[in-house]
Formats: C-alpha cells, structure tokens, sequence
C-alpha cells in the first residue's frame, strides 16, 4: 500500500493521456493512408476491376518490406525523415510518424483482406449496371465490408498500443517511456505493473468496442 501511495499519480495521468493522444492520432493517420492503400491493393489485384500486375507487385513489394521490420529497428531508421516532418523524434510528435509507417502497411493488408471476402457476383452487378469505379468502392466494397474493416481497425490499434509503448525506447513519451525511467532504469517495480496493468485495461477496452462494433453491424 505504501508504494502505491508513493506513486507520482499526476505522472501516470499525464504519460498516459500522452499514449492515448498518440494511440488516436496514430490510429486516424493510420486508416487515413492505410484503408486507401488498402483498396488500391484489391483493385489492381489478379481478377479484379483495375488489375494491374506492376502496380499490385510494386506496392505488394513496399508493404510487405515496411512489415518485415521490427518497430523497434524502423524507429531508429525513420528517425531523419521524423525530424523533417515534425521537426523533432522525440516525445508525443516524434512518435506519429514511425507509429503510422509502421502500422499503415499492416492495416492496408488487413482491408485486401476484408475486400476479398465480398462476393464477387454483388461486385459484377454493380459492373453490369453501369456502376463506375469510385461508385463500386464507395457503394458496395466499403458498405459489405463494414464488419471486417471494423475489426481490422481494432487490431490495428491494440497493435499501435504495444508499438506507443515501445517507442518510449527513444524518449517517445507515454507510458512506454514512464516504465523504462523510473520501472526499469530506476527500479520502481510498482511504478512498471501500474503502467502494465494500464495498458491492459487500454487494450480490453478496445477490443470489446470493436468487438461490439463489429456483431451490431453483422446483424444489419
């Protein structure tokens, strides 16, 4: 009890109102780049409205690299262009950009994924009734695959709230950054289960309103 008491609680609020500014902003950048990227990867695949073997191959490519790279490594390596694009790669802005490269090419697979699941005979109705190809993605890929996206998007962010926590390897803030000054760098184990415990609750919170997301939108 005493050590619970001796917790900075007001440091344990604010690292973790630092995670869940970058866990939403990560997030929101993530969908932003990822569900396009996603779409694009469908269309231009074998069989598809705009299949496009380069094109499929050369983007394959690239997001297949970018998840093959552990967060840790691609933090340091992206370090440079964080810099230009927040002016610094430390703190709450230094860790959107690594968190959104890192998470982008992972959630755009997960949307091939859901896309593929649509029946393809509801796509070559829209093709026989005229339907252009902004009209087939907007009015009848996204809609019936509602349910699948939303469960991608809540993988993708219970994914982003190990990867905040990892970035508090290079100083990236959050309670990633809390556990290793003072859990491990200072030995304050107490200190090290609350941020644990915290993100735990984080990541059940998540996964029960996606989860709840996703069944109401299945019924419909």
């Amino acid at each position: 009890m005493n050590s619970l008491l001796e917790i900075d609680w007001q440091g344990i609020g604010e690292a973790t109102a630092d995670t869940l500014t970058m866990l939403g902003l990560s997030t929101l950048f993530t969908v932003l780049i990822g569900l396009p990227l996603g779409v694009v990867l469908f269309l231009t695949s074998r069989g598809q409205p705009l299949e496009q073997f380069a094109v499929y191959a050369l983007l394959s490519f690239v997001v297949n690299v970018l998840r093959s790279v552990p967060f840790i490594i691609l933090m340091i390596m992206v370090i440079p262009l964080t810099k230009l694009l927040v002016g610094t790669s430390m703190g709450v802005p230094g860790s959107i950009p690594p968190l959104v490269i890192a998470a982008a090419p992972f959630f755009a697979r997960l949307v091939e994924t859901s896309l593929r699941e649509v029946d393809r005979g509801v796509i070559r109705a829209a093709q026989a009734m005229g339907a252009t190809y902004w009209q087939i993605v907007w009015r009848v890929l996204l809609p019936e695959s509602r349910p699948g996206l939303i469960a991608a998007v809540t993988i993708t962010a219970v994914t982003l709230v190990s990867y905040t926590a990892m970035s508090g390897v290079i100083g990236g803030g959050g309670l990633g950054d809390l556990a290793i000054r003072y859990g491990y760098q200072r030995f304050q184990t107490t200190v090290m289960i609350v941020t644990v415990v915290i993100l735990l609750v984080l990541v059940q919170i998540l996964q029960s309103l996606g989860d709840r997301l996703v069944r109401h939108f299945q019924r419909k």
